[in-house]
């Protein structure tokens, strides 16, 4: 529970998981709409993959991530069921939205 309440403790992260409830992305479409570098959202991933929030998976040349609807992780269901209900300080807005619709994971890894 420890991990799952740190990974969580980020604005990023939380940031993160409230884009991944919309859409599954790979690491530099996060990168590109967060405006991080590739290896603090590498590192951002990692945590709430250890805290069971998250799953990736092969996708060609990309590592596709998105939220972990079985975790193993006690409360973490509960947890990302809470936060998906929370329409306040990490709601998406429509122009966050909207990048999310219109980014290309092809076209920004080729860069």
């Amino acid at each position: 529970m420890v991990k799952v309440f740190k990974a969580l403790s980020d604005k990023n992260r939380l940031q993160i998981i409230k884009m991944l409830e919309y859409k599954e992305l790979c690491v530099c479409e996060i990168s590109c709409l967060l405006k991080l570098a590739n290896s603090t959202v590498s590192k951002h991933l990692s945590i709430l993959r250890d805290a069971g929030l998250i799953e990736d998976k092969k996708d060609g040349k990309w590592v596709i991530y998105k939220i972990n609807n079985n975790s193993s992780f006690v409360f973490a269901d509960e947890i990302l069921s809470l936060i998906k209900k929370q329409n306040t300080s990490y709601k998406l807005s429509c122009c966050e939205i909207e990048k999310l619709n219109s980014i290309d994971r092809n076209e920004i890894c080729s860069k």
